[in-house]
């Protein structure tokens, strides 16, 4: 591979807590069959690469870590059987993709429950250590490994590289999530607790699933009216309101029965106390953003007592990807998805980006890898 480097420079994180460090990471030098080296062009900030950074996670993590998960790149060089994607499109070098993690396709998630998101031998990117072949597990870097057991889509051409970037990570977990919520009916009402990326991108699909009534909760106030954009028919704020006094907006907006469906982005444990009001009887609550170590306290008879169906969604598979990739393409003059794209960052300026992302000062950074 002579025009290719022997090292991409790449954000690494060795301690939790500490500012990621900029370091020649080794490129390897043979892709293993099935697998694909990719040149990457775009990397958006998503708030568990935040909560990685300063060790908040309740998953383990491999350090030194590339921190990043949200990437799209541009093929370089392949591997023996790797020129079609996981839906069967021929790929070339210079095609774009994104990737996810490892599924095995032999373990009982992936083959009897059909799960693969929960695989036993399952792979994350910037869960694995930068310290062993193939280096390259994460998306603040100059070029990406993609393992032979990720999927892996090629993204359409009129897809910019900072929406498939959202795509491969805030986009799929809501397409998985939903996918797992069952039938939105023209008469259900939906509420949305959150309205972070993965908020915004759910009230957008609830919009087009055909929902009688979409409710968005959160804040600030600049956030809800995105939300209006998105497909929001009520917001309300978080911050001049109770917990008591949104339930009784909601019940009052649904002849007093409560939502049919309410689905939670927040990653607050308070929200799932408060999501757990907010359905009627027999209705469904979608989990989504609980990722934290944080513990709430909740009355489980709340869950028997209103016949409730709660759900909860991890990650996404290929087909979750392949469907946000789709969703954007076919939508993106529907819903302004760009608004989401807050600002632009250098890879040197990674820290500055991701402290910004903490702050809530930033809906969707993204690290541009193009220069």
């Amino acid at each position: 591979m002579p025009s290719i480097p022997t090292h991409s420079r790449a954000a690494v994180l060795r301690r939790f807590g500490e500012p990621l460090a900029i370091e020649d990471v080794p490129i390897p030098r043979e892709i293993e069959p099935g697998a694909i080296l990719v040149k990457t062009e775009a990397c958006s900030i998503c708030g568990t690469d935040v909560h990685l950074a300063h060790g908040e996670l309740a998953l383990k993590v491999d350090l030194p870590v590339i921190i990043g998960h949200e990437m799209v790149g541009r093929i370089v060089a392949f591997g023996a059987g790797a020129r079609r994607d996981s839906v069967g499109t021929p790929l070339e070098v210079g095609d774009r993709i994104v990737w996810t993690h490892t599924a095995c396709n032999c373990c009982y998630y992936c083959t009897v429950a059909r799960q693969p998101t929960l695989c036993e031998n399952r792979r994350a990117y910037m869960f694995e250590t930068m310290e062993r072949a193939p280096y390259l597990l994460g998306g603040f870097s100059e070029y990406g490994y993609v393992l032979p057991e990720s999927g892996r889509i090629k993204v359409p051409d009129t897809v910019s590289n900072d929406l498939a970037s959202l795509c491969s990570c805030a986009f799929r977990s809501v397409m998985n999530a939903i996918g797992q919520i069952g039938r939105i009916a023209s008469y259900d009402t939906v509420v949305i607790q959150g309205v972070g990326p993965l908020g915004l991108l759910a009230t957008a699909v609830a919009r087009t699933s055909g929902a009688r009534r979409v409710i968005v909760i959160g804040a600030p106030a600049e956030r809800l009216e995105l939300a209006s954009t998105f497909g929001a028919d009520v917001t309300i704020p978080l911050e001049s309101t109770t917990a008591d006094e949104r339930a009784e907006r909601v019940k009052s907006l649904t002849g007093e029965r409560g939502a049919d469906i309410v689905m939670e982005f927040t990653g607050h444990p308070s929200a799932f106390v408060e999501g757990l009001v907010l359905p009627r009887k027999g209705g469904r609550y979608l989990v989504v953003g609980q990722l934290g170590e944080d513990t709430t306290l909740v009355a489980p008879s709340m869950i028997v007592k209103k016949n409730l169906n709660v759900i909860g969604s991890f990650s996404g598979d290929a087909a979750s990807y392949w469907k946000a990739l789709d969703f954007v393409e076919v939508h993106q003059k529907d819903f302004p998805f760009e608004r989401m794209i807050t600002n632009r960052y250098r890879l040197e300026d990674v820290n500055l980006a991701i402290e910004r992302m903490r702050r809530f000062e930033e809906i969707k950074p993204v690290i541009d890898l193009t220069e």
